[in-house]
């Protein structure tokens, strides 16, 4: 658990990173208050003096804390099989959850979407555990329970046809206009803070096909229509660039994924403001480790499908100035090493600051959440990330964070 925040902290860095304007800032100093930014000016002793009030971190870079939109901290590593699933009890699958909440903040991550766990509504509970300060990890934007087609994307499809799935693993299965406002309002009134429906088939659900729709655009303009009547946002899995424009033109915020787009999909996006979440780590962490952790061959196969074009939508969307928010579907790959995907971004066409940007402000923005997060800035959370070196020229250091704040609390 986190120390309690101290009544005022100032922290001298050698370098800030100001994600709203795209600058570095050197030698500045950030004022806390309590959980929040009073204040970012350059460093003055006069004013600050020096001694324990100070966090000394002259040869660092400081960051916002950093925001993952597509993770999955219920239950351990995926090895390309849904069914084990259904081995354990709900107190396990939240253990489990409670280790990877930590290994994510303590790897600088101070904010996640989780978009969704079989056995629903157990990444809510862990929410609340975090929030109350019963354990440590970081803040959570629940989605609570797929919304899925009967054996779709999201669904546990490897089991023999006479095995039934007791209710918590398919409370958010819809198969109608009517169904699916109905799943929606459910999933709702559990606590949820986002939607998350399953557009397309998916690359890990045995029998779907990644590319293939799975709802049409009346069913998922009613999931839409629905989350927005409870305040929520939708999250759209699409792999398939059918199935994204159905997904982008029924109002969905993010597309999820995204490893089969191409320039319709883009030009839909901008059109209709819609944000990609594009997860292409996992894809290096399946090539590299795939057949050393036994995964199906067919998953095999449809990660080696999805790889190069997944990689190519990236660059398209860079290329056409789509907005793209920052989330690695950790669980594919062990929890902490969510920053892996940054340097991509930038072997792909960003610079290290658009990288940066898309985990901070950009993601914020996406969850409706920037008055509180995605910035250091007055009125912000004292969410913080530092790494060695009072410059952005390697992304790749986001990998080793040398200390992480959250609420103003030290935490690493």
């Amino acid at each position: 658990m986190t120390a309690a925040p101290l009544a005022t902290r100032t922290i001298r860095a050698g370098a800030v990173a100001d994600v709203l304007t795209g600058e570095v800032l050197t030698d500045h100093a950030i004022v806390i208050d309590g959980e929040r930014i009073a204040a970012v000016e350059p460093w003055s002793s006069a004013r600050h003096g020096g001694g324990d009030e100070v966090l000394d971190l002259r040869d660092h870079l400081v960051a916002p804390g950093l925001i993952d939109l597509h993770t999955h901290l219920i239950g351990e590593l995926e090895r390309g099989s849904y069914s084990p699933y259904l081995t354990g009890s709900p107190a396990r699958d939240a253990l489990l959850g409670v280790r990877n909440a930590r290994a994510t903040l303590r790897a600088g991550f101070t904010t996640v979407r989780d978009v969704g766990s079989f056995r629903a509504f157990v990444d809510v509970d862990l929410r609340d555990a975090i929030d109350s300060g019963i354990c440590e990890g970081p803040r959570m934007v629940c989605a609570g329970a797929y919304v899925t087609c009967s054996s779709g994307g999201g669904e546990i499809t490897d089991l023999a046809l006479d095995i039934e799935l007791p209710q918590a693993y398919r409370f958010g299965v819809a198969d109608s206009v009517d169904e699916v406002r109905s799943a929606v309002r459910r999933i709702a009134h559990r606590g949820a803070d986002v939607i998350k429906i399953i557009a397309t088939g998916a690359v890990y659900a045995t029998g779907t096909i990644p590319g293939a729709p799975e709802y049409t655009e009346a069913e998922l303009r009613a999931c839409v229509e629905e989350a927005a009547l409870n305040g929520l946002f939708v999250a759209a899995h699409a792999h398939g660039e059918e199935g994204a424009l159905r997904a982008i033109r029924a109002g969905v915020r993010t597309i999820e994924h995204g490893t089969l787009l191409g320039d319709a999909a883009m030009s839909a996006m901008l059109e209709h403001g819609t944000y990609y979440v594009p997860t292409t780590y996992l894809l290096q962490w399946v090539e590299e480790h795939g057949e050393r952790e036994d995964y199906p061959s067919g998953v095999l196969e449809k990660t080696q499908t999805v790889g190069a074009s997944a990689r190519a939508a990236v660059r398209l969307a860079i290329e056409a100035g789509v907005r793209i928010a920052y989330g690695t579907d950790a669980i594919v790959f062990p929890h902490g090493r969510n920053a892996g995907q940054l340097a991509e971004f930038v072997e792909w066409g960003m610079t290290p600051m658009q990288a940066l940007q898309s985990a901070t402000t950009v993601a914020a923005d996406c969850l409706g959440r920037s008055a509180d997060i995605g910035a250091i800035a007055p009125g912000r959370f004292a969410d913080l990330v530092a790494v060695r070196g009072a410059h952005l020229d390697r992304i790749e250091r986001f990998c080793d964070v040398a200390a992480v704040l959250k609420g103003g609390a030290l935490v690493v």
